[in-house]
């Protein structure tokens, strides 16, 4: 199969992209129009490649369904990629930015957006340099006139990626998800609203507002829309399944021979996809996979399930962003679940009580268990904290936290008692956290994480207070 997202080599200059067959989605777009264009990404059943795999064709025709009368709308690029396990959206925008931006001056089109903005961590210096010179270069092409594109320089706090969190950055404040309800609006500061953490008026059915609705959509999603105003929804779904069309970027990382980026039909199985672009594990057989820390564990048992939204919710677990954290037969499940916990415990911002409070606890008993220096009083405790973790949440990493801990000593309550009973050694720190660089085969983890304390901070004592206790909530990065 021919790669449709993923261009297998980098493509540096705007020139290069249009040798490629670049550029030809926007043409097709500006014939098409607004109503054409959410038809056809309709019809080709696109879902959010961020992880929780929503329709896009829905997403876009509910934002130009929910325009404000006064204030244009405006697309931004969830580029803020920080799940770990996963490096697909920088692996693009290394390759070809041009093909991301493309996508998001078509979504601009559809539904008549005036700004479009990149979000992305400031650490990502590379991807910001090739964004900043395509956007010179697409600037200076036409493609964007009529159209504002910036690019804004986020924290590198795990929130960020979390859409009402980004908007939170993107408006100058700090990443704190907000409940908000379907048709969200929220760049702009407009009204009040209790239920807000950005004390923004939200929109929703009856209740018109002149904030201007916000597309938000991940930089893989927007990767593959130029293709399909192109090629059109039929050629879209000559590949992949009928649930889970097109391809999907899948990362492979943890105890595999290699590690990388690679593009497959969805649907492939997710053994194909570990052999493939891991090379197989490193010890024995694959005990088990965990997509980033958003989904359930996939015990090696299902390692037949194909990678898709569908069938890998059959499995038991979920697709997520597709970055598979692979765990061989070397690997301690309970160090797995300290590490899992440890690094969502700390990236709570602590607006919910139980998600910090309850996730701190969670960590800190999985961690003496980890030593075995714990007790079988102790798995009680894990599993009443987990019972109370996401009560309240108004984001889904306390749901995670619960899900993918709770999975994990599910699938290996043998490991969990002896570790209890001091049956095994202590087991060594299993690293949880966002991928900085994939060089020569192998992922290069954040291990600066294991020094963040629960506060975001990386002082010697942590201060005992939540980040948004902590912060102004102007500020972009609490850290």
């Amino acid at each position: 199969m021919e790669p449709r997202v993923l261009d297998p080599e980098p493509l540096p200059t705007l020139d290069q992209y249009l040798d490629q067959g670049g550029g030809r989605g926007l043409e097709a777009a500006r014939r098409l129009g607004p109503v054409g264009i959410i038809d056809d990404v309709e019809a080709s059943g696109l879902r959010g490649r961020g992880g929780a795999g929503f329709p896009t064709g829905v997403k876009w025709r509910t934002v130009a369904q929910s325009l404000s009368p006064t204030v244009p709308p405006s697309v931004v690029i969830n580029a803020a990629e920080g799940e770990p396990g996963t490096f697909k959206d920088r692996t693009i925008l290394r390759r070809s930015p041009y093909k991301i931006l493309e996508g998001a001056l078509i979504a601009a089109t559809a539904i008549g957006a005036d700004r479009v903005v990149v979000a992305m961590k400031a650490s990502f210096e590379e991807e910001l340099a090739r964004v900043r010179d395509a956007i010179v270069a697409i600037r200076d092409a036409g493609w964007a006139d009529g159209v504002e594109l910036t690019v804004v320089e986020g924290p590198s706090a795990y929130l960020y990626g979390e859409e009402t969190g980004l908007l939170e950055v993107v408006a100058g404040r700090a990443p704190f998800p907000r409940i908000a309800p379907p048709f969200r609006h929220g760049v702009e500061d407009v009204g009040a609203d209790p239920f807000s953490a950005a004390q923004v008026t939200m929109a929703s059915p009856g209740n018109a507002t002149p904030a201007p609705p916000t597309l938000v959509n991940n930089a893989e999603t927007l990767a593959n829309v130029p293709g399909i105003l192109a090629e059109g929804p039929d050629w879209y779904r000559s590949v992949g399944t009928a649930e889970s069309p097109g391809t999907v970027l899948c990362t492979i990382t943890g105890h595999t021979r290699r590690h990388g980026v690679a593009e497959f039909p969805m649907g492939t199985p997710l053994r194909e996809v570990i052999d493939t672009v891991g090379g197989g594990p490193r010890e024995g057989s694959v005990v088990a996979a965990l997509s980033g820390v958003a989904n359930p564990l996939l015990p090696g048992s299902e390692l037949d399930a194909p990678v898709s939204y569908e069938g890998m919710q059959a499995a038991g677990a979920g697709l997520g962003a597709a970055g598979f954290i692979v765990f061989d037969e070397s690997t301690d499940p309970v160090a797995v679940a300290h590490g899992v916990s440890r690094f969502l415990a700390v990236e709570s911002c602590g607006q919910c009580t139980p998600c910090k409070q309850d996730g701190l606890a969670l960590a800190d008993l999985l961690d003496r268990l980890r030593r075995s220096q714990g007790g079988e009083h102790d798995v009680v405790r894990v599993e009443e904290r987990i019972a109370t973790v996401s009560d309240s949440a108004r984001c889904y990493l306390a749901i995670q936290h619960e899900q993918v801990v709770g999975s994990i000593l599910a699938l290996f309550p043998d490991e969990v008692r002896a570790h209890a009973r001091a049956e095994l050694a202590e087991a060594p720190v299993e690293l949880v956290a966002p991928i900085l660089d994939i060089r020569d085969g192998r992922a290069l983890l954040d291990e600066r994480h294991l020094r963040k304390q629960p506060d975001w901070s990386y002082d010697e004592v942590y201060s005992g207070q939540s980040p948004a206790d902590r912060v102004d909530q102007r500020s972009p990065d609490p850290a």
